[in-house]
C-alpha cells in the first residue's frame, strides 16, 4: 500500500461559523482571521494505492459551480485536484474507488462534472465505483431546510444515475469495518447523519481522516464545535468519545480541512485531550 495527499484546493470560511458559540478572542489564537472574518481552509484528501486498486477520499468542491458561487468562499493557491493527482503519478481515470466521508458541496463537489457540452453533469471519475452509505444517501438527497445549501443535487445524483454508486455495510455500531474497502469507518451523526471517518493501517500507524468531526487542530477543545453541525450536542460526546481512543491509541489525525497542519497527534492533559505533535506527511512516511 501507498497513500499520497491530494489538495484539491484552498478556499475560506466564516470564522466565527467555524467555531460557534466560541469567541473570536480565543480561536484566533490557532486560526487567525482575515478582515473580513475568513479563516484558511483546505480540501486536503488521500489517495490509497492499494494492490490494482486506488481508492480517493473525498474531492474537495470542484470547477463547476459558477463564479457566484465560489465567490462566497474566496479560493487562494494553486492547489487543484487534477494537478495533485497528477503529481502523485496518476489521472482521474486511474482511480478504481472514490470513498466520501459525506455529501456537503466541498467534500463531494469534485467527483461530478460538466460534461463534454456543459448540458448536463456526469461522473468526474468514468471508471470508479463511488461510496457513501444508505443512511446518509438518504439524508443528502431529502435534506432537511437548515443543509439544504450544501447539499447540492449536481453533486450527488449523477452518481446513482450512471450506476456507479455504492453503499458501504450499514453499521451495528459506531465503528465498524467494512469488507468493501477493507478499512474501519467511524460512523458520527453530530456533523451530519453519519458521516464517515476512516482508520486506514499504514507503514504501522493507524492514520484517520478527519473529515469534519476535527476540521483544524484549533478545533481540539470539546466546546471548539462548527455552527455548520446540526446536531451539536451529539458532537461534543462523540468527539469526546474520539479524542480519547486517539490519545489512548497514538492515531495520526490527518486533517482535511487545516490549511497549515497536515497530521497531527493528540495526548491526555489537565484540560482534556489537546495537542502533541504536528507532521508533514512527508516527515512521517518519507
Amino acid at each position: 500500500m501507498k497513500i499520497y495527499p491530494i489538495e484539491a484546493g484552498n478556499f475560506k470560511l466564516d470564522g466565527g461559523a467555524m467555531f460557534g458559540v466560541v469567541p473570536k478572542s480565543l480561536w484566533t489564537r490557532t486560526n487567525p482571521a482575515d478582515g473580513n472574518n475568513m479563516i484558511d481552509i483546505a480540501a486536503r484528501c488521500m489517495l490509497i494505492e492499494d494492490g490494482d486498486r486506488l481508492i480517493l477520499i473525498d474531492t474537495g468542491m470542484g470547477n463547476k459551480q459558477s463564479e457566484k458561487f465560489f465567490g462566497y468562499y474566496y479560493r487562494w493557491g494553486d492547489h487543484n485536484l487534477d494537478d495533485s493527482l497528477k503529481k502523485a503519478g496518476f489521472h482521474r481515470d486511474d482511480v478504481t474507488d472514490v470513498f466520501m466521508t459525506h455529501l456537503h458541496f466541498d467534500h463531494c463537489g469534485g467527483s461530478v462534472q460538466w460534461n463534454k457540452d456543459r448540458t448536463g453533469y456526469e461522473p468526474a471519475f468514468k471508471n470508479a465505483k463511488f461510496w457513501s452509505n444508505e443512511d446518509h444517501w438518504q439524508w443528502a438527497t431529502q435534506p432537511n431546510r437548515r443543509e439544504k445549501a450544501s447539499f447540492l443535487k449536481e453533486n450527488i445524483l449523477p452518481m446513482q444515475e450512471s450506476g456507479q454508486l455504492h453503499f458501504v455495510e450499514k453499521p451495528a455500531s459506531d465503528y465498524a469495518k467494512t469488507s468493501a474497502l477493507d478499512f474501519g469507518i467511524f460512523f458520527a451523526d453530530g456533523h451530519t447523519d453519519k458521516q464517515m471517518i476512516p482508520h486506514i493501517q499504514y507503514k504501522g500507524k493507524t492514520l484517520v481522516f478527519m473529515a469534519d468531526l476535527l476540521p483544524t487542530a484549533g478545533h481540539l477543545p470539546l466546546p471548539f464545535v462548527m455552527g455548520y453541525d446540526t446536531r451539536p450536542l451529539l458532537t461534543l460526546p462523540e468527539k469526546e468519545k474520539f479524542l480519547n481512543a486517539a490519545a489512548d491509541n497514538n492515531y495520526y489525525l490527518w486533517l482535511e480541512h487545516d490549511a497549515h497542519n497536515q497530521i497531527i497527534t493528540v495526548k491526555h492533559t489537565e484540560k482534556g485531550v489537546r495537542l502533541d505533535q504536528t507532521y508533514t506527511f512527508n516527515e512521517l512516511f518519507n
